[in-house]
């Protein structure tokens, strides 16, 4: 009984401790560390003017799309669009427009000269020696093809062959062809027409000067594309007989012209006649064709 009562009396003491430090004020309660004072709502402290308030936002300008929710098959169907679509190349070209061919170059050096502001000296030399065998010609405007590479920079129309053989029409020529066909005239031409059929030569009728071609049957452009080349077609005596390339049937006639034909290969680089093929069955082809070492091509 005693031991029951020393418990008893010492919670008692304990809660007179209590009730005395109380003292009957609730503020004189302890209670855990606070502020003193609690912050102000906003809303009051704007009231108060302690703070400014803020601008109102900017409404967006009434013209101005706003985006719209895209439905859920959509993006899938842009996407595939999007990757489809070419990058933006200009405008629309017309249905009928075709894409021009690779311009290929030249194979021939010659293609690309073009006449200089002044004449070379070889073409100035050349003139000279021609007006020395009693050529008669004039100058005549430059050829140039940049479509198929033809070209005659330093043309001339060949009027006469010598001071007697005149060509039948004028022909064009680079100066070189006209100088060896001049030469050519004079010292075979002329004297193999009056051993073989006594006459003076009068004339020699040409089928083709300069043209701007290409062989036939072939892509390669012709010795007349350069003004290098001579077709004939007959030779005129002056006694007016024409002797035809490939209509002859006089032996002496057909003789004269074989004379001619073998006696070209050499001065001339390329000969060709009746028998070579059917393009030369009515005329003689003569040319200075460039060929490698100087060689020769006579059929």
């Amino acid at each position: 009984m005693t031991l029951l009562k020393q418990p008893l009396a010492a919670i008692g003491i304990a809660l007179l401790g209590a009730v005395a430090s109380f003292d009957g004020n609730p503020a004189s309660a302890r209670s855990p560390s606070l502020p003193a004072t609690a912050p102000l709502p906003e809303a009051l402290r704007r009231d108060m003017g302690e703070i400014t308030p803020a601008p109102p936002e900017t409404p967006a300008p009434a013209d101005v799309p706003l985006p719209q929710t895209r439905p859920d098959a959509a993006p899938d169907k842009a996407v595939k669009e999007q990757e489809g679509r070419k990058p933006f190349q200009g405008p629309e070209l017309p249905p009928d427009w075709k894409k021009p061919a690779a311009t290929k170059p030249f194979s021939d050096p010659r293609s690309g000269i073009s006449p200089a502001e002044k004449m070379p000296a070889e073409e100035t030399a050349c003139r000279e020696r021609l007006k020395t065998l009693g050529a008669e010609f004039e100058e005549a405007k430059a050829k140039h093809d940049d479509v198929l590479g033809c070209s005659l920079p330093y043309p001339l129309m060949l009027k006469k062959l010598g001071q007697a053989v005149e060509v039948t029409p004028d022909v064009e020529l680079d100066c070189a062809m006209a100088e060896t066909m001049s030469r050519f005239v004079k010292d075979v031409v002329a004297p193999a027409a009056k051993a073989e059929l006594g006459q003076e030569l009068k004339s020699i009728s040409q089928a083709s000067g300069y043209v701007c071609r290409p062989r036939n049957g072939s892509s390669k452009l012709s010795e007349h594309a350069f003004g290098n080349a001579l077709d004939i077609a007959a030779f005129t005596l002056a006694d007016g007989t024409s002797v035809e390339i490939g209509k002859t049937s006089s032996p002496p006639q057909a003789k004269l012209i074989d004379l001619i034909r073998k006696a070209a290969c050499g001065p001339f680089k390329t000969v060709l006649g009746p028998g070579s093929d059917v393009d030369h069955a009515l005329h003689l082809h003569l040319d200075l064709a460039p060929r490698k070492n100087g060689g020769t091509f006579c059929q």
